[in-house]
């Protein structure tokens, strides 16, 4: 069954920063959705931690996500977590990179999620991860939001795409 994928929306960070980048509207045409995202953060660490919201929601999200960071590896389980983006410490003008995968977002039953995530750093210390997760809730989503952890700006250049995913 090929799958074919449709822009829905981008955005762009501008001069300033964004403390989140929203999707709004989102139709209900597609079988899953795909967001796409390259960020980096204006927080002084290693990397910024970046959470979702599905309709303005930020309750019932569970997850387990598995990383490495270039000397040990590791899991948790966690909440709203989607991935990570590149932080202020890191390599100047890189970004962190996930793939948020959301089948049947459309659909009358929870929604399940999967990413694969990875922060850009010319140095030992760079994060990779994979993290598989539910919102228990079985409201369509048409809006997605996403924020990072600790408050601080995504800064200029930082995008994201969200892509329609139709099986044919």
């Amino acid at each position: 069954m090929p799958n074919t994928f449709s822009l829905i929306a981008s955005s762009t960070v501008g001069a300033g920063g964004a403390a989140s980048i929203d999707f709004t509207s989102i139709p209900s045409t597609y079988t899953d959705l795909n967001l796409v995202f390259s960020l980096r953060s204006s927080q002084a660490a290693a990397s910024e931690n970046i959470y979702v919201t599905f309709n303005g929601s930020t309750a019932n999200f569970t997850a387990r996500w598995f990383y490495g960071d270039g000397s040990a590896i590791g899991n948790s389980t966690t909440g709203r977590l989607i991935g990570f983006g590149t932080a202020a410490n890191n390599t100047a003008n890189t970004f962190g990179t996930t793939s948020l995968y959301i089948p049947n977002y459309a659909g009358s039953t929870n929604k399940s999620y999967s990413s694969d995530t990875v922060t850009e750093n010319n140095a030992t210390l760079a994060y990779t991860g994979l993290i598989a997760g539910l919102w228990s809730n079985t409201a369509a989503i048409t809006s997605i939001s996403i924020v990072p952890q600790t408050a601080p700006l995504f800064v200029q250049y930082s995008t994201a795409y969200l892509y329609g995913v139709k099986n044919a």
